[in-house]
């Protein structure tokens, strides 16, 4: 799933905003998330189980929110990006049905060993605005200078 505009670094400036992406997990993508990483910890899929862990619902993993933040930076970056670095912390806990909203913010612009790199500051937030998973990232972008 890529963008049909290709980002280029001479086009940012520090501090430019990226376009923010919502998502809504649902228990559907939990169920197969969790069979693809076999992981079998019913907090997230027996809403009983998580009751009686003080558990408000079952819960979206967290690998599954950080690999949902690193797809939007994937995204954003366009097919000639390059993603040279990711990570994010698990802060706050989501839940099924629960909108998820990726936000982002160009820290920095340099370069390094022939590459135009951006480092961002990227964020999960739920509908209160608080940040579940925050993140930071450096991707090479391609130059308008070298020909594209």
């Amino acid at each position: 799933m890529s963008q049909t505009k290709q980002i280029y670094f001479e086009d940012l400036e520090e501090g430019a905003e990226l376009p923010p992406l919502s998502k809504t997990p649902s228990t559907t993508q939990m169920f197969l998330f969790s069979a693809v990483t076999r992981n079998a910890h019913r907090i997230h899929y027996e809403k009983d189980f998580a009751a009686s862990e003080g558990l408000p619902n079952v819960l979206v993993h967290g690998p599954m929110q950080g690999a949902m933040l690193s797809a939007f930076v994937t995204t954003w970056m366009g097919d000639r990006g390059f993603l040279k670095r990711f990570a994010y912390t698990n802060r706050g806990m989501a839940t099924p049905g629960e909108t998820l909203t990726f936000k982002g913010r160009v820290k920095k612009k340099f370069e390094t060993d022939g590459h135009h790199a951006v480092e961002l500051k990227v964020w999960e937030e739920n509908a209160r605005g608080e940040v579940l998973v925050p993140g930071q990232a450096v991707v090479y972008l391609p130059s308008h200078r070298e020909g594209g």
